[in-house]
């Protein structure tokens, strides 16, 4: 009697949907493992559902959460199926990396703040202080009368001349990096319309910039000589080049590859 295939059987391995991810975003095990601070190895053992090598549970379900987020993928449906996959969520133990999120933080009885306490015990009393020597400006012995009489007028407010007045600053823009010295490459990057991995190296080959940015994040890289740039995810950036917005990124593919010298924003 066939059955027929359930949604489990026709839903992909962990490993396999972290790879398909990683290879549609067009990036390398290497700039995976550089981004997450997975070594190359265990990247490669989880993409072929091999999770011997991670330590454990605990640090299998970090690692996955790591990799998922890189290749723009949602961690919390894979930790599931790793879950349903290997008996369950495992119990924390007090050897779990630090790196990765705690599933549940058994909150500590906070301690008495005697500092605060402390300083709001001095506010109290030079407030008092203040109010006491305040309304004894006010008062004679007879009791409570306004100096300079019920008749007295408020003192007129000082007149300012107009050029002792300053105009409001502007609001500054996205294009202010243009003030930047001209003899330097200054690169402006946001993950304007949703996340993106960016990477920058100097023309020596030195690593400047290696994160993922969330949406609405920016970073900005600053060399003398040349700027050497991989962004992931390209068509949601936003990228400023020397002060200049440069458009139609990512119209190549998902990934870019672009050298920047100072000067005009010329890719390389």
């Amino acid at each position: 009697m066939s059955i027929g295939n359930s949604p489990e059987a026709d839903r992909p391995s962990i490993g396999h949907a972290i790879q398909q991810a990683r290879i549609a975003a067009g990036l390398t095990v290497e700039e995976v493992s550089t981004t997450t601070r997975v070594r190359i190895p265990i990247v490669q053992a989880i993409e072929q559902d091999d999770f011997s090598r991670c330590g454990g549970d605990v640090y299998a379900r970090g690692h996955i959460r790591a990799l998922a987020r890189a290749v723009a993928l949602d961690p919390h449906p894979l930790i599931d199926q790793f879950d349903a996959e290997h008996g369950g969520r495992p119990t924390p133990t007090d050897l779990a990396a630090p790196i990765f999120e705690a599933e549940r933080i058994r909150s500590e009885p906070r301690r008495p703040n005697w500092t605060a306490a402390m300083i709001a015990a001095i506010v109290a009393v030079v407030g008092f202080v203040g109010f006491t020597l305040f309304s004894g400006g006010e008062k004679n012995d007879n009791g409570p009368i306004a100096a300079g009489g019920a008749n007295a007028k408020p003192a007129p407010a000082p007149t300012r001349h107009p050029s002792t007045i300053k105009p409001p600053l502007p609001e500054p823009s996205d294009s202010a990096v243009a003030g930047l010295p001209k003899d330097k490459v200054t690169i402006k990057v946001t993950a304007r319309d949703g996340q993106s991995w960016v990477s920058a190296k100097d023309a020596n080959g030195k690593l400047l910039e290696d994160s993922l940015l969330k949406q609405g994040e920016s970073k900005t890289i600053t060399d003398k000589k040349r700027i050497d740039l991989v962004l992931g995810n390209a068509p949601v950036v936003q990228l400023y080049v020397n002060g200049k917005e440069v458009k139609e990124i990512g119209k190549k593919g998902p990934v870019e590859r672009l050298s920047y010298t100072p000067g005009d924003p010329q890719a390389g």
